[in-house]
């Protein structure tokens, strides 16, 4: 009996921690991805070529590996069924639509700013979309957290205002650097609160899972921006240049990185926080830069990364609780 009980506890922990495993696989897989994906943008795709086309062949990319882990699920031929166009339009149509505008705003400002100060700037859309949260779901944030989100702001004014104009003094490009560099981040951030509010009120009412709604909105997205080539720039380089106009074999590790990094954050949100990944992906993007640019951080990024970091471990570590009312 006590041969047995000791067999017993010993093969009893590897199938607890199973899920665990998984789940720390899962962040320190999107860790690197979040970390890597500004340098390995910047250093894979060519400033030729076309946002459009990139951004089309990452959500045809995130469809495939959704539909491939979906049909790993014994729930994959039930959720077929139930799946209506009309409940996948309700969910993911604007959401999709938005993510598709918010992702060709991030193609063009990897192109114009370096790798850190575009991770440190991106993650404004921490504050925008506790902003949205509130608005669509009446989320409220604790004094803790709304100290935290200032401080995020903060250093944002902070990095953007220096660098554009150390770019100034630098060279003539300071008005490209803030056009096509920090100005398209921001409003990225923006989208991106906004979009993520409104997963988030899909995935309450509808109750779709992480992979449908990936599959959805990568249709619906890709759907928006095909649309929009009949009059766009994008469009008319397309037709003229060619869908695959400046790419290159090399061109498909960023984009395939973006699909499953898209995967990876609905496995992240569903299992565990994400303030590890971020705060974790700040430092892997600053040691990347580092090694394979040869290029330190600014000054600038300096004093505006600790307290990005301040603040994501603020905001997550003192969520607002409701008060008992008292009898």
């Amino acid at each position: 009996m006590a041969s047995a009980a000791a067999t017993a506890h010993r093969k009893g922990p590897p199938i607890q921690e199973s899920p665990r495993a998984k789940v720390w696989l899962y962040l320190t897989l999107l860790t690197l991805q979040y970390g890597a994906q500004p340098l390995i943008s910047k250093r894979f795709i060519r400033r030729d070529v076309i946002v459009t086309s990139s951004v089309l062949a990452c959500e045809m990319a995130k469809v495939i590996c959704a539909l491939f882990l979906l049909a790993k699920e014994d729930s994959f031929k039930r959720l077929c069924k139930e799946w209506t166009l009309v409940g996948a339009l309700t969910a993911s149509g604007l959401p999709a639509a938005i993510y598709a505008l918010q992702n060709s705003l991030l193609q063009i400002s990897y192109k114009n700013l370096d790798s850190l100060t575009f991770s440190i700037l991106n993650q404004t859309k921490l504050f925008f979309t506790a902003f949205f949260t509130y608005l669509i779901l009446g989320q409220k944030q604790s004094p803790k957290q709304i100290g935290a989100l200032t401080l995020l702001i903060v250093a944002a004014i902070l990095l953007s205002v220096g660098e554009s104009s150390g770019k100034a003094s630098a060279s003539s490009n300071s008005d490209q650097v803030l056009l096509y560099g920090i100005i398209p981040v921001m409003i990225a951030s923006v989208l991106s609160g906004l979009a993520s509010s409104l997963c988030q009120w899909a995935s309450q009412v509808k109750k779709h899972t992480s992979y449908i709604m990936t599959v959805e909105m990568s249709f619906v997205g890709s759907l928006c921006l095909l649309a929009s080539t009949y009059k766009s720039p994008d469009g008319e380089a397309i037709r003229k240049y060619g869908f695959f106009h400046g790419w290159t074999v090399w061109t498909l590790i960023p984009v395939v990185m973006n699909a499953v990094g898209g995967i990876l954050v609905g496995l992240v949100t569903a299992h565990a926080g994400g303030g590890f990944v971020i705060v974790s992906a700040l430092l892997v993007t600053a040691m990347l830069q580092f090694i394979f640019d040869g290029k330190p951080p600014s000054v600038y990024c300096l004093a505006a990364l600790p307290l990005v970091i301040s603040s994501i471990v603020i905001y997550q570590k003192y969520p607002y609780v409701a008060r008992k009312k008292e009898d």
